[in-house]
C-alpha cells in the first residue's frame, strides 16, 4: 500500500484504523492525534516527515520534550503514540523499517494512586443526596455516586451507559470498557435502589421531552450536549463540589478516586486480586497489583500515626518505665 502523501494523512489514516480495528476509545484517539500532530510539527520545522524520519530524529524530538520540561508520563505517552504509528506504517508497507522500535522510553514515576477512607466516601455519598438545584438533580447525583463506588467503573464508562443496560432492576450491569471489551459488574443494594429511583424519574423527564416533539435519549444520564450524555468534565466539577459539601479535602477527590477506593476497600476486606482485576477491566494483573501497595502504605501510615512507640520520646519513656519496674 502506498504511503500517504503527507503527515496529516498519516495521522488520520492511523486514527481511522485504530477506531475501526482496535476499537480505540474516543479519548484515546484524541490523545494520539494531539501527540502525533506535535511530532509532525516538530519534524516539519526541520524539513522532515514521518516517511523519512530516522531513529536519531525521534530521539532528538524526545530530548527536546525533556528540555521543555514535559513530565516523564507525557514523554512516555508521546513515544507510545510514535511507536504505534510506526508499527502500523510498517504493517501497511508505508516503510520498510520501524525507526522507533528500539527506543527506550523515560518510564513513569512510580506513584501510588490516591484513595479515600470509607468514612470519606460516605460523606461524598451523603453530599450527593443534598447537592442539586432540583430534586431530580439530587436523585441523579446520588445514582451517579452510588454506581461509581459500587462498581469501580471508569467515569467515561459510567457517563456513556445506555439506558437499556439498566432496565429490569438488574443485579449486574454490562459495561463497555477500553478496546470495546465488555464486562459484568455487580450492583450493591444501595446502588440498585438509587438506580431504580433515578430510572423512573429519568423516563418521566424523557417522556415529557418526547411529548414536546424532542428526541428521546438512549443514555442513562442524558444531556443536551453534542455527545448526548453527561461528560467527564461535568462530573469532575460535580465531585469537587461534593467534596466541599461533604467536608472532604478536594485535593484528594477526582473522578478516578472512587475507582481507586472501590478496589482498595475490596482488597482490604479480603477480595481476591483476580476478581478485582475482572471488575476493573484491567488487561494485566500487574495493573491491579498497585492496590496491594496502596493498602500496604496505608497500613504503615496507620501504625506510624497510632502506635505509641512511633511518637518521638515515647519509646524512650516506655523503656525507662520498664527499667524502673523490672519484672520478677
Amino acid at each position: 500500500m502506498a504511503a500517504p502523501r503527507d503527515d496529516l494523512q498519516w495521522i488520520s489514516t492511523f486514527l481511522e484504523a485504530q477506531a475501526a480495528e482496535a476499537g480505540a476509545a474516543r479519548n484515546t484517539l484524541l490523545a494520539y492525534g494531539r501527540d502525533l500532530k506535535d511530532v509532525a510539527g516538530w519534524l516539519d520545522h526541520r524539513n522532515n516527515a514521518f516517511g523519512q524520519a530516522a531513529r536519531d530524529d525521534i530521539e532528538a524530538y524526545l530530548i527536546g520534550c525533556d528540555a521543555e520540561g514535559l513530565s516523564r508520563a507525557t514523554r512516555a505517552r508521546r513515544l507510545s503514540a510514535i511507536r504505534q504509528l510506526y508499527h502500523f506504517a510498517f504493517e501497511e508497507g508505508w516503510r520498510a523499517d520501524n525507526p522507533a522500535i528500539q527506543i527506550k522510553g523515560p518510564g513513569r514515576a512510580k506513584k501510588l494512586p490516591k484513595t479515600l477512607e470509607v468514612i470519606e466516601v460516605d460523606r461524598l455519598l451523603e453530599a450527593a443526596r443534598q447537592t442539586g438545584r432540583h430534586p431530580a438533580d439530587r436523585l441523579r447525583n446520588t445514582c451517579l455516586m452510588e454506581l461509581l463506588y459500587a462498581t469501580g467503573m471508569r467515569v467515561s464508562e459510567l457517563m456513556s451507559l445506555p439506558v437499556a443496560s439498566a432496565r429490569g432492576d438488574p443485579n449486574m450491569l454490562l459495561v463497555l470498557g477500553k478496546g470495546g471489551k465488555e464486562r459484568m459488574v455487580p450492583l450493591s443494594p444501595p446502588a440498585r435502589d438509587a438506580l431504580r429511583v433515578w430510572l423512573t424519574l429519568r423516563d418521566e423527564i424523557d417522556g415529557e421531552r418526547q411529548a414536546k416533539g424532542q428526541p428521546g435519549s438512549r443514555f442513562l444520564f442524558p444531556s443536551r450536549g453534542k455527545e448526548g450524555h453527561l461528560t467527564r468534565h461535568w462530573f469532575y466539577l460535580l465531585i469537587k463540589d461534593l467534596a466541599v459539601t461533604g467536608g472532604v479535602d478536594p485535593q484528594k477527590v477526582t473522578p478516578h478516586t472512587l475507582r481507586h477506593a472501590f478496589a482498595t476497600h475490596l482488597l482490604a476486606n479480603g477480595a481476591d486480586l483476580r476478581a478485582i482485576q475482572a471488575l476493573l477491566g484491567h488487561a494485566d494483573i500487574a495493573t491491579t497489583e498497585i492496590y496491594t501497595h496502596v493498602l500496604d502504605a496505608r497500613l504503615s501510615e496507620l501504625v506510624l500515626e497510632h502506635h505509641p512507640l512511633s511518637r518521638p520520646g515515647e519509646a524512650r519513656q516506655s523503656l525507662n518505665k520498664d527499667s524502673e519496674n523490672p519484672k520478677d
